[in-house]
């Protein structure tokens, strides 16, 4: 064994997610049934994991925020199974909030391909990483976050370090204990550690439940922050699909009140725009007029309505 092979091994032996699990060490012979049951047992422990880190996950949306009202970008950078979240999670924002597919983005190791088929060893490098940050055009506006169960994987280490150097915020979500975090370029680490998995080593269940977590809490606060949400209701979406414009349509009547011919004729006059219509409704205003609110109260619909714009919420 060369003396690479011999850090590697003893590096990877060492980690969190790469330790034997008590609680699970007769799953091989249980029943299915308690296979079953010993999954959901320890499932049950991932929520109160995310809980710990809602300090951290906190200043991250806060500089997420800052970032996107400066005109910047959310790049994820992820191998296997959490670069496939990343890629999920950003590829969600625009039909459901209506935004630019630019503005949330997620990087894979492997590209493309390596979300449907594992691409061994595209992960092993960090210049991979730091290729795709320079391809993406990083600036000091963006922020970067990084996804590794492991913490460990070049790859996004390479992606982490070059946003650095460029400028950028750097976020790092790892499921292995905070005491142990040691990337110095990140400005917040969040770690919400789950402890070994079911299956010795397979991040794709705990560690992937407690990431798919964090990013759900990053990008929908991000959104609310954004004016995106009346209420507890997306008021962004895009009527790309029939689904989507009988929910539009739905969104405006729960709303406003008024019935399902009315609603259709508001949003046709606002151009498929929610937002706007729920303003020339409530606030009995004319589409330019319901325009200019929403551009002075920051696309907030209630501080629109009462032209309240005191109330912008802030940090």
């Amino acid at each position: 064994m060369s003396d690479d092979t011999k850090k590697l091994f003893d590096e990877v032996s060492k980690l969190a997610t790469e330790q034997i699990n008590p609680h699970t060490i007769n799953i091989d012979v249980s029943s299915t049934a308690e296979i079953l049951r010993i999954i959901n047992e320890e499932d049950k422990t991932v929520p109160y994991a995310v809980e710990k880190e809602l300090p951290y996950i906190t200043k991250a949306v806060n500089l997420i925020v800052n970032a996107i009202k400066k005109g910047g970008r959310l790049l994820y950078f992820g191998a296997g199974t959490s670069g496939r979240l990343g890629v999920v999670d950003a590829s969600e924002c625009p039909p459901t909030y209506g935004v630019s597919p630019n503005l949330v983005q997620g990087f894979i190791a492997g590209g493309k391909e390596a979300m449907f088929v594992a691409q061994e060893g595209a992960e092993d490098f960090e210049e991979n990483g730091a290729k795709e940050v320079i391809k993406a055009n990083v600036t000091s506006n963006d922020v970067v976050c990084g996804i590794a169960a492991s913490r460990r994987t070049p790859y996004v280490i390479g992606a982490v370090k070059k946003a650095k150097e460029l400028g950028a915020t750097t976020l790092y979500i790892t499921c292995t204990p905070r005491e142990t975090f040691n990337i110095e370029c990140v400005d917040v680490p969040i770690c919400p550690y789950v402890g070994p998995e079911v299956v010795m080593g397979s991040t794709r269940m705990k560690s992937g439940t407690a990431q798919k977590l964090v990013l759900n809490m990053l990008t929908t606060t991000l959104m609310i922050r954004l004016g995106k949400v009346y209420e507890n209701m997306m008021i962004d979406l895009q009527m790309t699909n029939k689904k989507l414009i009988e929910r539009s349509k739905r969104i405006v009547m729960t709303i406003t009140g008024i019935s399902y011919e009315e609603a259709k004729y508001y949003l046709e006059k606002a151009d498929g725009h929610v937002k706007t219509a729920l303003v020339m409704i409530l606030a009995k205003v004319s589409k330019e007029e319901a325009k200019v609110r929403l551009e002075k109260a920051n696309g907030f619909v209630k501080i629109a309505i009462n032209e309240n714009y005191d109330d912008i919420p802030k940090d």
